[in-house]
């Protein structure tokens, strides 16, 4: 693949792997992730026929300890790596990126190492904390078993991720968008597959099933990681020999890795800690305080947990595309200096996650109830649950973008001190807001939404004023979009409130929900799409 030298250092083709810009990759991403999600929803119709609200509710147990633990093993080295890559790569220093690649992948496997034989050891006394004295549901054993099974995943995703940051850093994004539908389907594979066998064939408990199920994602990671490390291999981007005109120490990288990762990981250990304070002050004020019966509790649970979590990740895909491309094109364009670049694309990652993630969060909430009968058949409180916890994935994503560009910009105490303020909003509002709302008649588990989205909102609006004080950023391209973009929100939810009085949408059986759906789906989007087109909101995000 590599047929000819030039000074001993191997020089690879241009075209052995495609560089991506800002938009293009970002819609490789976005599509690639939307697969991925897509994926992960339809396999949700099958494995919860397998395992039902119960078994959700406990995987759902693990998964959240499992992604918190993840966050601090994993979460800061893709960004830090795609970082580095980028700035180094702007400066010409290719030893050490290779060197960089390197050194992350030594300290990755000692964290990794140690992250899981804490989760390992502690899994038990986590279980406790999540449900505590409660009976009749799953137990503490239950959940300390699953959490094991899942921890073998530590000592595989980390590694997976820094080969993702590594790649980013160099703009190749399909190559990690391609890793994570691997990853995906043989997880998916795993978990139906897996669960399926365990309790309709072999006739296990519903621990067993639900533990084989998590142990997917080491498997599915194992495959990405395989996968990738062919890529790089290929594309000889960590060749044998090279030369830089100069020369960065070990202890400059290491620092540098350090001082990138530890903030993204308190950020992203911050995120995390919204959806677990939220499971657990939701699991200990319905029984401990409010005293409901168990079945209920895993139940709403489920919601918060899995099944919710599900639809909503098909709504942040959107965004997590859109930080994939933008911290390593904003990275390029500050390292640089040009601000105009990084305020423009700013603007049309805020725009883009507008345009897609409103209507389709409205869709989700105003026809709750057909999409949670096609997924998950019927529930008692799914669907009330759920038609608010939509509007988290709106606020989380919209949070998540103007977070990142912060990070971007290497502001981290700024974008610590933004996420903190919000998550504490989180924890101490959860408990009084749940009260409040169930004093008033409203399900408990609204307080606990209201709370995330307050968290949310007031931590997005302290680092949207730092944005335009400290660093001069301006929103007008954004602003003045508004009119036409809110005429359309406003046409796509007169659309489905239209349709209502004509196509019912609380028919029973599963199947039927498709067409209803179809029909809504089409001819919503259809007017909001054609509008924004004709105002030229669509356009603006493929301008350079």
């Amino acid at each position: 693949m590599f047929k000819y030298k030039k000074d001993s250092i191997i020089i690879p083709r241009e075209n052995d792997m495609k560089k991506n810009s800002f938009m293009e990759g970002a819609i490789i991403a976005t599509l690639g992730i939307i697969l991925v999600k897509i994926i992960g929803l339809i396999y949700v119709i099958p494995f919860n026929a397998i395992i039902g609200e119960k078994g959700g509710a406990l995987y759902g147990y693990a998964y959240n300890i499992y992604m918190l633990f993840l966050s601090v093993s994993s979460a800061g080295f893709p960004f830090a790596i795609s970082k580095i890559t980028s700035e180094y790569s702007a400066l010409g220093y290719k030893k050490a990126i290779k060197d960089t690649y390197k050194i992350a992948t030594k300290i990755i496997l000692g964290i990794s190492i140690f992250i899981f034989l804490l989760l390992f050891i502690f899994a038990r006394p986590i279980g406790h904390l999540i449900i505590g004295n409660s009976t009749g549901g799953n137990s503490p054993d239950d959940i300390a078993f699953v959490i094991r099974m899942v921890s073998f995943a530590i000592l595989i995703i980390p590694f997976l991720s820094v080969s993702k940051g590594f790649l980013q850093g160099h703009k190749y994004i399909k190559p990690t968008t391609d890793s994570q539908i691997i990853e995906q389907v043989v997880r998916v594979i795993i978990i139906i597959l897996g669960s399926f066998l365990a309790l309709k064939v072999f006739h296990t408990d519903l621990k067993t099933a639900v533990g084989i199920a998590v142990f997917g994602a080491f498997l599915g990671g194992l495959a990405a990681y395989l996968f990738l490390k062919r890529k790089i291999k290929k594309s000889n981007l960590l060749p044998d020999k090279i030369e830089d005109n100069k020369h960065i120490t070990s202890k400059e990288i290491v620092k540098k890795i350090l001082a990138y990762s530890i903030p993204f990981i308190i950020v992203s250990l911050i995120y995390n800690l919204y959806n677990t304070v939220d499971m657990i002050l939701v699991s200990r004020t319905m029984s401990d305080i409010l005293h409901l019966p168990i079945n209920r509790v895993e139940s709403v649970l489920s919601v918060f947990t899995t099944w919710g979590v599900k639809l909503n990740n098909i709504l942040l895909a959107v965004t997590t595309g859109l930080t994939t491309s933008l911290i390593p094109n904003i990275v390029a364009s500050y390292t640089k200096g040009d601000m105009k670049d990084v305020n423009s694309k700013f603007n049309k990652a805020l725009q883009c996650t507008l345009l897609v993630i409103v209507p389709a969060t409205l869709f989700l909430s105003l026809l709750v109830k057909p999409v949670w009968m096609l997924f998950y058949g019927n529930s008692n409180y799914g669907p009330i649950v759920y038609k608010v916890f939509v509007y988290t994935a709106l606020f989380g994503g919209l949070h998540s973008v103007v977070v990142n560009t912060l990070q971007g910009l290497s502001k981290y105490k700024l974008v610590i001190i933004c996420v903190l303020t919000g998550l504490l909003i989180n924890t101490f509002m959860d408990v009084p807001f749940m009260l409040i709302s169930n004093k008033l008649g409203f399900d408990v588990s609204y307080g606990a939404i209201v709370a995330a989205i307050l968290g949310y909102t007031v931590s997005m609006i302290i680092a949207l004023m730092i944005l335009n004080k400290k660093y001069g950023f301006n929103f007008m391209d954004t602003i003045k979009r508004m009119p036409s973009f809110i005429i359309s929100v406003i046409a796509f939810v007169l659309v489905i409130v239209l349709l209502k009085l004509v196509i019912p949408i609380d028919l029973k059986g599963r199947f039927v929900q498709i067409p209803i759906l179809l029909v809504y789906g089409l001819l919503s989007f259809g007017v909001y799409f054609v509008i924004n087109y004709f105002s030229g909101n669509l356009k603006s995000l493929f301008k350079k």
